[in-house]
Parts: C-alpha cells; sequence; structure tokens
C-alpha cells in the first residue's frame, strides 16, 4: 500500500503537503491557532485544545494500531532516552508557555496571518539552531541510559487494544467531564 509512496521523493513531499496543509486546515478551523484559545488552555480556562489533541491521539492510535493488525504497517519505535526526553519536553514545555504555540499551532497561525506567530517561529528556528551547536556536547550524557525501543503495551507486557480501550474510557470521561467548561 505504502510501497508507491517510500519509491518516489516527490510522492513523499506532495504527501507531506497535502496533508500539512490539511492539518493546518482543521487546526484553523478547531480554534487552536486562535492566541486566545491556546492561552486560555494553558490557564485552564478553555479546554478545546486538549479536546482537539486528545481526538487526534486516539484517532491515531486506533488507526496505527488497526493498520498494525491487518500486517499494513510494521513499527519501529525509537529508543527510549530519558534525559533527552524530560530534556526535549522542559524545553517545549518553556516555548510553549512563553509563545503560547507549539511549532504545529504557530505554523497554522502564521497562515492565518498572524505577525507573533511568525516571529515566534523565527524563534522557533535560532532555538533550533542553538539546540544543533549544542548537541554534540551533550549527547553522550542525553543517551547514556538506552532503555531500548519500546512501546507502552510492550512496557505493561499487555495488547494494545487494552491501553487503547483505557485511553478511550479516560478520553470519554474527559470529554463528558468538560463538556460543561
Amino acid at each position: 500500500m505504502f510501497g508507491n509512496l517510500r519509491g518516489s521523493k516527490n510522492r513523499q513531499l506532495l504527501t507531506g503537503v497535502v496533508i500539512g496543509v490539511l492539518f493546518g486546515f482543521l487546526l484553523q478551523k478547531g480554534g487552536v491557532t486562535n492566541y486566545n484559545v491556546i492561552l486560555n488552555q494553558l490557564l485552564l480556562r478553555d479546554f478545546t485544545v486538549i479536546k482537539i489533541m486528545f481526538t487526534a491521539v486516539v484517532t491515531g492510535m486506533i488507526g496505527i494500531y488497526l493498520m498494525k493488525e491487518l500486517g499494513l504497517i510494521q513499527l519501529s519505535p525509537k529508543p527510549f532516552y530519558l534525559k533527552g526526553i524530560v530534556l526535549g519536553g522542559l524545553i517545549f514545555g518553556v516555548g510553549f508557555a512563553l509563545l503560547g504555540y507549539c511549532p504545529g499551532t504557530a505554523a497554522g497561525a502564521i497562515g492565518t496571518g498572524s505577525i507573533h506567530a511568525f516571529f515566534g517561529a523565527i524563534g522557533m528556528l535560532i532555538g533550533t539552531e542553538i539546540f544543533s551547536v549544542v548537541y554534540p556536547y551533550i549527547k553522550n550524557s542525553l543517551m547514556k541510559e538506552n532503555y531500548g525501543s519500546i512501546t507502552i503495551p510492550e512496557l505493561l507486557d499487555v495488547r494494545a487494544w487494552k491501553i487503547i480501550l483505557f485511553i478511550l474510557i479516560v478520553f470519554f470521561f474527559f470529554l463528558s467531564f468538560f463538556k460543561f467548561v
């Protein structure tokens, strides 16, 4: 199914552009390219962002594991480096809190004409360059503790569908609880 895509860089680029435009469109239609919506999410006043992200995660999990069960794909998780993930999460979180956008919502906001998202994206590029300069010096420390290429179902020694069912239950509880917020 995906063999034609793997064999052609042009098809990969075109697919990426189409998916990116669709993703930006959906972000904009969902309201999450609006700075005030994101700010209110961070202030725990508006849960639009988390509802949309939770929906995307649940949909992605079901789709990925369904394709895996049907033999259409094979999972290739990256190695789990705790220090690197914690550092990356901290950098991402600080940037998100300072700018009020993650990279995806910033790109979507730029598409709607947001000047502050544009300058924020420039800041992201500068931060990326700084990290690429510093990375060779911290790489060994970040990659010292390799916990292997493991997924949550493998870690818990349960079938993936049990994890997905649990997350679906949490998701529907979350939606019903925050329906009124």
